[in-house]
């Protein structure tokens, strides 16, 4: 039996791109003018601290780095790069792990043994993530400002 090709759903993923973009500005409200923020965390008893610093700005997008790093309690580090678009409100991510460049959809197996939904799933991943910040994390005061 052949297995039927995997088609995104264009619609929800740019839905979960724009939810992506509505919780980023919750999480960093002045975005447009701080460079970085962090927050801690604290899953399980574990103290981590998750940091978004800005990589690149223009007048209509900007670049976040979303890093957390890797903790003696067996959590591993993580780095997203998260393409902001102020314009359209929507975020998608741009770098998973070292990653870049996802295509919409994905021949199984491939080169880079990525699945089909691959871009669907970082960024599934990402709402989730701004999920639990939003839901546990406590921000720092400390901010840095442009300028």
């Amino acid at each position: 039996m052949r297995r039927r090709p995997y088609n995104i759903d264009l619609r929800a993923h740019l839905e979960a791109c724009d939810d992506n973009y509505r919780r980023l500005t919750r999480l960093m409200p002045d975005l447009r003018q701080t460079d970085r923020r962090e927050f801690r965390m604290f899953p399980q008893g574990a103290a981590l601290v998750v940091s978004f610093e800005v990589t690149y700005r223009s007048r209509y997008t900007t670049v976040l780095t979303l890093d957390l790093p890797a903790n003696v309690r067996s959590i591993g580090g993580m780095r997203i790069k998260i393409r902001v678009y102020h314009d359209a409100r929507t975020a998608e991510v741009i770098e998973f792990q070292g990653q870049r460049r996802f295509k919409a959809v994905y021949d199984y197996p491939n080169p880079q043994m990525r699945q089909p939904d691959e871009k669907v799933q970082v960024n599934r991943f990402l709402s989730e993530f701004l999920n639990a910040c939003l839901r546990h994390g406590v921000a720092h005061q400390e901010r840095v400002m442009i300028g």
